[in-house]
């Protein structure tokens, strides 16, 4: 089969079936992204070399316990949330110091677990917490946020092919540009627009945060996806894996959202601080 038709069909499966099961209910949300995350941790656990079974078991139970007490509507304490942003956000930053260490091209066997932690396993827990809001699930919410990442991964791309002559961090993705990260970033605020005005429907409130959600995605998005080329490297492979034809892995497609989500989450905190 053709490599770009191949491609093609493979990541019109893959949406159909996200958006299929985020909005059908609450619990084919929560059974996808838990299988999402189980390859995802099978995939990191083979980047960086570890046994997959304790990884594999902890994530499981620590998914299973927080989407089981969500979708029973047994609501969690706010210092649950805080702990948990808070762990993620740490780790969050140690990636992105990992990413810009040039010195660092080996990771030590503590550092991998830290990584597996805060870079997969937490994000996942994060995300299945952004779709909920005062009146309960929200698919809009999650589905928007993932129109924001397509349409900043697809004009980065269009915009980097045509006009990027500045590399961003070639060390890391040789293909990526300045252009093409400014140009993704225009894009997303751009269909951040029109998600709020015409999708969520909302006044001017809503174009604000979405405006934000924006920002964040073109900025910590590109950031998630740099540091999974960066394992990917050290790993001396082109992919996470090869469960979806022409794309890789699911790491290879999740990257950038789950490396979004505890911002995007931290973003829901500050709000009733935030005076629009």
């Amino acid at each position: 089969m053709n490599e770009t038709l191949k491609r093609a069909i493979s990541g019109a499966v893959y949406i159909v079936l996200l958006i299929f099961s985020i909005i059908c209910s609450v619990e084919t949300f929560f059974v996808l992204f838990g299988l999402f995350l189980i390859i995802a941790v099978y995939e990191f656990c083979s980047l960086v070399h570890i046994n997959k079974i304790l990884p594999l078991f902890v994530a499981v139970l620590l998914y299973g316990s927080v989407t089981y007490l969500e979708s029973q509507k047994i609501p969690l304490s706010k210092n649950f949330d805080y702990t948990l942003l808070g762990a993620t956000l740490l780790i969050s930053f140690r990636c992105i110091y990992f990413l810009f260490n040039n010195k660092q091209y080996k990771i030590e066997s503590a550092s991998k677990y830290v990584f597996l932690l805060g870079y997969i396993i937490l994000p996942f827990i994060i995300l299945t917490k952004i779709p909920f809001g005062i009146k309960g699930y929200n698919p809009k919410i999650i589905i928007g946020i993932f129109i924001l990442i397509w349409t900043n991964d697809t004009f980065a791309y269009i915009v980097g092919k045509s006009i990027g002559k500045h590399k961003l961090y070639e060390k890391i993705s040789p293909k990526k540009t300045i252009e093409g990260f400014f140009g993704g970033i225009v894009f997303a605020v751009i269909a951040s627009y029109l998600i709020a005005t015409y999708y969520i429907e909302g006044k001017q409130t809503a174009q604000f945060i979405w405006l934000g959600f924006a920002l964040i995605v073109g900025i910590f998005g590109t950031i998630g996806d740099l540091i999974e080329s960066k394992f990917k490297r050290i790993a001396n492979v082109k992919d996470s894996g090869a469960i979806m034809p022409g794309h890789g892995g699911v790491l290879d497609r999740l990257d950038s959202v789950i490396f979004v989500a505890p911002f995007i989450f931290l973003f829901y905190q500050l709000l009733p601080f935030i005076k629009f």
